[in-house]
């Protein structure tokens, strides 16, 4: 895919964040896979890593996830932030979900080592809904999504630190998604070279949960 498809914009002016296999799969994913290059500040983007560090530092990096989809990462689940820390999250709310959405309790931190990666995968909708809104800190990575159905059918993201995606309905449930290992990780003929990679993981409640009942980690990136 190096190299080749189209390329298109999604509401921004400037370079692209979003290329794909042909117009028919950009327009099919133009509201269901979105990105928003600078959503945070340096300085909320400083925020979010300093509260984050200390947790994760207690776990040790693993190359093996309980659904075999995530290599060289570390994760956890909080739901108790700082304020200003809170401040951001719920701005990622009101950015991607809508009014009648619930948002499980707990927020996904997933850490990725520069060697780490998340292969291609589709969430399982038993732990988290039809919404994931993930920010992207330190490293640049590039997501790709392609149709279980029809492999000719793909998109990429190019997700720059401080930037915030959003994978909805068609996007979460006809597509796999993954983030590219670092000898990979090229943006059509840019190289986006990877580094470690924090993202913090807001997702719906999955239909039937009750708001207060504990979800397992998801895989999403």
């Amino acid at each position: 895919m190096t190299g080749s498809g189209w390329l298109a914009l999604r509401t921004l002016s400037g370079p692209s964040w979003v290329r794909g296999s042909g117009p028919a799969v950009l327009k099919r994913l133009r509201d269901a896979a979105v990105v928003r290059p600078g959503f945070l500040s340096a300085a909320e983007e400083e925020t979010l890593c300093r509260e984050v560090e200390p947790e994760l530092r207690r776990r040790r990096y693993e190359l093996d996830h309980w659904d075999a989809a995530i290599y060289g990462f570390r994760e956890t689940e909080k739901a108790r932030w700082s304020e200003a820390s809170r401040a951001i999250l719920q701005r990622v709310q009101a950015a991607a979900f809508g009014p009648g959405q619930t948002l499980l309790s707990s927020v996904h931190v997933l850490d990725l080592e520069p060697r780490g990666y998340i292969k291609p995968h589709v969430d399982s909708i038993k732990f988290c809904g039809a919404t994931i809104a993930g920010l992207s800190l330190l490293s640049p990575s590039v997501m790709r999504l392609v149709h279980t159905q029809e492999p000719g059918e793909w998109l990429e993201l190019l997700l720059e630190p401080g930037s915030l995606y959003i994978l909805r309905d068609s996007a979460r449930y006809d597509f796999s998604h993954e983030i590219l290992r670092d000898e990979e990780s090229f943006f059509g003929e840019r190289r986006v070279p990877r580094g470690r990679r924090i993202s913090v993981i807001c997702r719906s409640l999955p239909k039937g949960m009750e708001p207060g009942e504990p979800g397992k980690p998801s895989p999403a990136c």
